[in-house]
């Protein structure tokens, strides 16, 4: 199984006209769980914050594969994670926790960022040892199948 990050109870204001969940708080869900790996790679809000070193998204692809509404229950895991010296790749995939049934993916490419000069950098080799680890302790888990940006990579 993949990595879970984090588990969310869908609210009132989050759900459209339609009756489930607007597209928008699919990817704050997304987004809360992505903080969970970031952090723990020093590249999170706290990073932001302290080192000025952070990360931005230039791109997305994601799919709504069921509907969520209110009230229910969402997990949301890790499923593929990589990285170039200044880049990182990942997809996240949300389940609906009763019906344990795919709602939604996103697969996301992200650029390390120093935020004085608001310029890409470079991983330090601090935190390229700490994905390095990571990987290999959860590569048996992660699905390379179906990655719109795999060769965005340069390795």
């Amino acid at each position: 199984m993949s990595v879970l990050l984090a588990k969310k109870k869908i609210i009132e204001e989050w759900v459209d006209y339609n009756g489930h969940m607007n597209l928008s708080y699919y990817i704050l869900v997304f987004d809360i769980g992505a903080e969970v790996f970031l952090s723990k790679f020093k590249m999170g809000e706290h990073s932001a914050k302290t080192t000025k070193r952070s990360t931005m998204v230039v791109e997305t692809h994601t799919t709504y594969n069921n509907e969520v509404k209110e009230g229910d229950e969402v997990d949301v895991f890790l499923s593929h994670f990589d990285h170039d010296k200044k880049r990182l790749h990942y997809k996240l995939e949300m389940y609906d926790k009763v019906k344990n049934t795919l709602s939604a993916t996103t697969e996301v490419l992200s650029l390390y960022i120093n935020l004085n000069l608001r310029k890409v950098a470079e991983f330090e080799d601090e935190k390229t040892k700490i994905m390095n680890e990571f990987i290999d302790k959860h590569k048996d888990n992660f699905k390379s199948e179906n990655l719109y940006f795999s060769n965005k990579l340069k390795k």
